[in-house]
């Protein structure tokens, strides 16, 4: 029989310097480890589809879908990431310092690409609305395929740097064995808070902000412009209604996003033990993973085509031959 004190060591035989396990309420424990892997389940799988959806068929190969695929690509790893904090729902780290790093640079790496992303997201809406004469010249599929690759590239350089001290000695900052602690200088934490989050969440909201006054103004336009001229303006009417409806879609993304995303943000920055007992940071933390669960669902719940496109995955049909060039919008 182990001693209560071996109980509430990560590794008991290191009784001097084994770290000691965070004494949760069982009932706390056992709700986040059921949410997260629940959570990470659906989101891999969902996320999945959304992939192979676009991927497969060629009439999804649309810009703001490309957009749209790299989002969810960055939210199946999020899914997988999900894993290694389920392991350290306890408290404890077992699977080594040079792991330890590898999951936070990934981890960084992810949710700045997923953040970018949500940028690229709103300047496509953007132009998209407020220009719609150069959407197709400005926006090109060759043109969001270089974007998409510079925001994964920069998000990889830049947290690698932010993180090269944890690189070059890892589990230095670690008090004892079963931690995995990373350090980051103050300086470039601010820079990193800048650049990650307050930088780009500024950018989303104004030209969010621009959308919906310019689809405002644009609705109420057609609906003066359809009563005086009711059969020359049917299919502008409709080119028009499809733009705003994409832009409705994505507006809800956007906000779930931020939603999940701003409370995690702000219990990084607040700390744990000031405003925040073991229930909150739990609710945080899964509700800042739950928002790659929620993009899927959004893209069911609006999109015909990912309804379709599904259809056609889990019945197999997608492995006829030509069934790329089938129909799904």
């Amino acid at each position: 029989m182990k001693s209560l004190e071996e109980a509430e060591l990560c590794f008991p035989q290191l009784l001097n310097s084994s770290c000691r396990k965070t004494m949760r309420p069982l009932s706390i424990s056992m709700l986040t480890y059921i949410l997260l892997s629940s959570i990470s389940l659906l989101t891999v799988t969902l996320n999945l589809l959304v992939i192979i959806s676009i991927s497969h068929f060629k009439q999804l190969h649309t810009p703001t879908n490309l957009l749209l695929l790299s989002l969810a690509v960055s939210d199946f790893f999020v899914g997988f990431l999900m894993f290694f904090q389920i392991v350290l729902i306890d408290g404890c780290w077992f699977l080594g310092d040079l792991v330890c790093i590898l999951y936070n640079v990934l981890d960084y790496i992810i949710t700045s690409a997923s953040i970018g992303t949500v940028v690229l997201i709103s300047v496509d809406r953007y132009v998209a609305i407020c220009e719609p004469l150069h959407y197709c010249t400005k926006v090109t599929q060759k043109r969001v395929k270089l974007c998409v690759c510079l925001c994964w590239i920069c998000s990889a350089f830049l947290n690698s740097v932010l993180l090269k001290d944890n690189f070059e000695h890892p589990g230095r900052y670690n008090s004892c064995f079963g931690e995995c602690v990373i350090v980051i200088d103050y300086i470039a934490g601010l820079a990193d808070l800048f650049l990650s989050f307050i930088g780009p969440v500024t950018v989303i909201i104004v030209l969010y902000m621009r959308v919906f006054v310019v689809a405002v103004s644009q609705a109420r336009a057609m609906r003066s412009h359809t009563a005086a001229f009711p059969l020359k303006c049917s299919v502008s009417v409709t080119v028009k209604k499809s733009e705003m409806k994409a832009a409705r879609t994505l507006g809800v993304v956007i906000v779930v996003f931020l939603l999940c995303l701003c409370p995690y943000f702000c219990f990084s920055l607040t700390g744990q033990d000031t405003l925040f007992n073991a229930l909150s940071a739990a609710f945080v933390i899964c509700l800042f993973y739950f928002n790659s669960c929620l993009n899927p669902v959004i893209y069911a719940f609006f999109y015909p085509w990912f309804r379709k496109s599904i259809k056609l995955i889990v019945t197999l049909k997608i492995l006829q031959p030509a069934s790329s060039e089938n129909k799904i919008m």
